[in-house]
Parts: C-alpha cells; structure tokens; sequence
C-alpha cells in the first residue's frame, strides 16, 4: 500500500470534482448530498467455493483504499468528507488457513478512513440514504457477482444497473486515473521492468521443437519473480495473424517466428503491457525481415510524435500512413498511400488501435467505458471505419498519461478471402501478390509510454528491440 495520506488526498479529489457545480462531474445525479458507493471484489471459484481464481481486488477500490483483501466495501459521503470501511474481522476458522489478518479496524486506519462497521451495516446504511432522498452513485459492474450485489442492496434489477450507473463519478474517476502520481509512475517503471526480464528471457530462451506453453512458462517464472503476478494472460504464439491467440498448443518451428504478448503486475497492482516478435531461428527470413523493418519504421514514426497536446487519433493515423508508404513500396499495397489511410485499406494488414490506457488495468479504465475513457468531447464519437473504429486511445495526451504504442503488421487470411471477394479496395490492394506473404503471419512491437511536461518517455530499462539486436539474442539458437 501507499500511505494512508495518498487515499485520503484521492478521496479528497473525487469528492471535489462531484461536489463542483455544473461542468463535466456536475449535474442532477451529482451534488454535495450524495454517497459514492464502492463494492470490493471477492473470491470468484472455479468450480467449488473453496477452489478460487486467484483474487484480485477491484482497481477502483484499490486506487481509493488500497486494499487488497476481500470482503470490503465502502461508502464515501461527499457531505461530510467521510470513508466508513465495510466488512467483518476474520474468524479464527479463516486464521488457521490464512494466518493473521488485520482487523477491519486496522484496515480502516491503513486506507486513513474515518469509520469502519460490520458487512451487515451497509445495507441498513445504503437504505437509509435512500429514504432520504440521497444520490448513491456507483460505477457500472463488470461481474456478474458484484451486479446481483448491487441489485439487492440498491432495489434494481440487475439489467437496468448500467443505465443508472452514475456518469459524473466515472468521468471523475477517469479525471483522476488518467494522470498517474510519481509513486505511481514508480510501480509502472517496476512492471515494465519486470516485463523486459520476462521478454528478456523468452527472446534467449525460446528453441525450435519447443512447445508455445514452455516459452509462456519461460516468461511467467520471470513474472512471479518479480514479486507481482500477470497483467494479463500471456500470448505466445507462431501465429501472430491471430491478434489475440491464448491457445499455447502449438510447437516452435524454424523458420517461423513468434509473438509474445505478455506483461507483469507489481505488487501494489500496477500493470506493464509490451509485446516482441522474433524468429525461432537465429534469423529473420528475407520477407519477414522487411515486415519487421516496416513495423520499426511504423513505431519510430509514432513514438516520435508523442507529446502533450497531440491527439492519438493522428498519431494513429500518422502510424498508419507510414504502414501504407512501405507497403507501397513492397508491393503489397499500391496507388496514393495517404488515400489509401484516407479509405481504410490500410486496416486489411493493421485492423486493430495502436495505443491504450494503462495503470492499475492493463487497459486502465476500460470497465468504465472504453468511448468514456479514450474519446470525449474534443476528439468527436468513435469513428465507424474497420480499424480506426478499434483505437481504444484517440484523446488528446496530457503530461502524466501512461499508454501503449503497439503497432501491428498481420496476413489474416480469413479476413483477405473475405475483402478479396467483395472486391474491397482492390485499387489499393495488390491481391495477386499476397499469397506469398500469407508464410509471415503477424508481428507486433509494443511498449508503454509516459507522456511528459515537453514529450514523452519509454517505461522501463533499455530494450533494444531494432532487428540487429533482435538477431544477435537469437545468435547461436
């Protein structure tokens, strides 16, 4: 945990922005009379009560409070200023499994709330601010356990919860989140070096007639070493045109390459989020080598626009259009590339975003509303075009944001067959020359980002991801 003066001054923020009268935070469902009720998580089973998905507390109870421990709620009263702390102190039945535990009581004092009751007072309090008439604004659910909890304690059905789910606290809670403290830039500097050593060890590591598992088990003792956990779960993957391939069954062939998607935790939950393609011998084939270059033009061009004020919407674009200047120039694309980004045709080889949040969730936020968190005002609704309709990140960077770059280069050959036949963008589109590029597959390059006062910056220590060091980690495999 932080100090306790960390969550007290978080605390402080949101219950100045709900507070505010009008603006972006203000409105009917807002004001100095209301509550902000915050569920934590509890276990989830697998398949019995005691067999349990290993827990992870919820980020936005986790960002006020800090607490990972299950069994908690929280109700914040943006009248008084006040935090009381739900929950029961453990029973010497949960002691003999788990060992000590702090006392709610004690809990209370490490988050800096002011009160603490038993479970069963939240619903009696709940009740009470309702019959007087107060606001109780809570965050859309992303659990099927906390939505039934909320419909009981609230009195709505389980369907109409999103529809009632306060928009003024999550458009404060994404205010606060998206520009990171310096202690929490310091965790996300821990995972993305955490990160590196599990890329690290995997580029070194990995060997034709190895299994994909194998290669994501190199990464994840990295991962459980640094003392923290996955961010997500691992891809790795000879079939990197399946953007996201969780499926660890295949064998490392030469010749082929492979996509690691993969990052690491750290102990106060923050999240890194990077991805490496190399080949599974000691060298790029001729066509995978140009496809590889083409990406590390693609990144540089993006990385060398980020700075405050910039919307990521056009350095997408801008990343998009040096994607289509150098298939052009392979002859896989063909005609004006700047039109070709213009139309869409570019999306048939890069159909996904290139950048998201990241912080205490590897895509921060996003259970908040992924059109809430990356678009607002300034950057008009999310676009319907394939491809840009997928940027996660389109708002403009401010000083203190934290996101990923990830550009892509991918021969799907489902989606080809599917444009091919419809005739899509043929006057861009060199058909007749791809099927001898379909043998590449897809490669990814993705690092996470810090946006600052006049730029930006890469987390983590150095990674050299350019092709010659690529090939000189993969020397004598």
């Amino acid at each position: 945990m932080f100090p306790k003066e960390t969550y007290r001054a978080r605390r402080f923020a949101l219950r100045t922005l709900l507070c505010a009268s009008g603006g972006s935070y203000g409105g009917p469902d807002s004001g100095s009379d209301g509550l902000v009720f915050l569920p934590g998580n509890g276990d989830s089973p697998r398949n019995y009560r005691d067999n349990a998905y290993p827990f992870r507390q919820d980020s936005t109870f986790l960002y006020l409070f800090g607490l990972s421990v299950q069994g908690l709620d929280a109700l914040v009263d943006l009248a008084s200023g006040e935090a009381t702390l739900y929950g029961d102190d453990a029973r010497m039945d949960d002691i003999i499994w788990t060992g000590p535990l702090p006392t709610v009581a004690e809990m209370r004092d490490m988050a800096g709330a002011e009160r603490s009751a038993s479970a069963a007072l939240l619903a009696r309090d709940l009740a009470a601010a309702r019959a007087a008439g107060r606001t109780v604004h809570f965050l859309p659910p992303y659990s099927d356990a906390v939505r039934l909890r909320l419909s009981a304690l609230l009195c709505l059905v389980p369907e109409e919860l999103d529809r009632f789910a306060s928009l003024p606290l999550i458009r404060a809670m994404i205010a606060l989140r998206e520009i990171k403290e310096t202690a929490e830039i310091a965790e996300l500097e821990k995972a993305a070096g955490v990160s590196v050593r599990m890329h690290s060890a995997a580029l070194r590591g990995a060997r034709a007639g190895m299994s994909e598992a194998r290669v994501a088990a190199l990464a994840t003792e990295e991962a459980l070493s640094g003392g923290g956990d996955l961010s997500f779960p691992i891809i790795a993957t000879t079939h990197g045109e399946v953007l996201h391939n969780h499926g660890r069954a295949g064998t490392l062939k030469a010749g082929g390459t492979l996509l690691l998607d993969a990052g690491a935790e750290s102990p106060e939950g923050y999240a890194g989020d990077l991805t490496t393609t190399f080949p599974i011998g000691p060298r790029f084939s001729d066509r995978q080598r140009d496809i590889y270059s083409l990406l590390l033009s693609v990144f540089a061009t993006a990385t060398s626009l980020l700075a405050p004020g910039t919307l990521m919407r056009e350095v997408h674009k801008a990343a998009s259009k040096t994607l289509a200047e150098g298939l052009v120039s392979l002859g896989i694309m063909k005609g004006d590339p700047v039109e070709a980004v213009e139309q869409g045709a570019h999306a048939l080889f890069f159909p996904h975003g290139l950048s998201h949040m990241i912080g205490l969730d590897v895509h921060d936020m996003e259970n908040y509303g992924e059109d809430l968190v990356g678009y607002d005002d300034d950057t008009g609704p999310r676009p319907a075009q394939f491809g840009l309709s997928s940027l996660r990140l389109a708002k403009r960077l401010k000083p203190g944001m934290v996101h990923s770059v990830e550009p892509g280069i991918y021969f799907i050959p489902g989606l080809i067959g599917l444009w091919r036949s419809e005739r899509r963008h043929e006057s861009f589109i060199a058909y007749g020359r791809l099927e001898d590029w379909l043998g590449v597959g897809g490669m990814r390059n993705e690092e996470d980002w810090l946006i600052t006062d006049s730029g930006a910056r890469r987390l983590g220590p150095s990674f050299d991801k350019n092709l010659a060091a690529i090939e000189a980690a993969r020397s004598g495999i």
